[in-house]
């Protein structure tokens, strides 16, 4: 199965979205709506367009580290992971696939930059499986990240995809995301 040769991407969706709520948002930030649907749907139409092979990690872990931990036991067979916060709802499909393509060899890990700014999704390729398995808490996968840093195992891959650093952590960046998609629509 070509599956099997592609890595998965992990949509992380346990957040409680505080900061959301804290700056006058209503609910969950991944229902929030942005162009009449919820921001989670955004994200998860950019996933499946991409063709690869996904999953929807929202259990509700207690942090990041956590969830990953749990979606990568979930796609144990998986050949590599992308890591997607599923706020993130303008990130293009191509660029889904750009990360995924620069796995391999001696890349262990690769990551989108916008215009300077680091961004998700980050990749992973699978023999970092025990490392993103023994993640735990907020921080997420930056220990394993900075681990294969140190030693050039990480790629960083220059995208023009303002969608890599769009995250909708309060009501401010879900009205500046709104403005980003109807220039995306309209470009005139």
């Amino acid at each position: 199965m070509a599956d099997l040769l592609l890595p998965t991407i992990i949509v992380l969706a346990s957040g409680r979205g505080d900061r959301f709520r804290a700056s006058g948002g209503s609910g969950a930030k991944l229902q929030a709506l942005l162009a009449g649907k919820p921001v989670l749907a955004h994200t998860l139409a950019a996933v499946q367009a991409s063709g690869l092979p996904w999953h929807l990690e929202d259990a509700g872990h207690p942090g990041m580290g956590d969830s990953i931990a749990a979606a990568v036991r979930h796609t144990a067979e998986a050949n590599g992971w992308l890591i997607l916060p599923g706020d993130l709802p303008l990130v293009q499909p191509a660029t889904l696939r750009q990360v995924a393509a620069a796995l391999g060899g001696a890349i262990q890990a690769a990551q989108p930059h916008y215009r300077g700014e680091r961004g998700h999704p980050v990749g992973f390729a699978r023999e970092c499986r025990d490392g993103l398995l023994a993640l735990e808490g907020n921080k997420g996968a930056a220990p394993v990240l900075q681990a294969l840093r140190a030693v050039d195992a990480v790629a960083d891959i220059a995208v023009d995809d303002i969608g890599v650093v769009t995250d909708i952590d309060t009501v401010e960046a879900l009205a500046r995301a709104e403005a980003l998609l109807q220039l995306r629509l309209n470009p005139s």
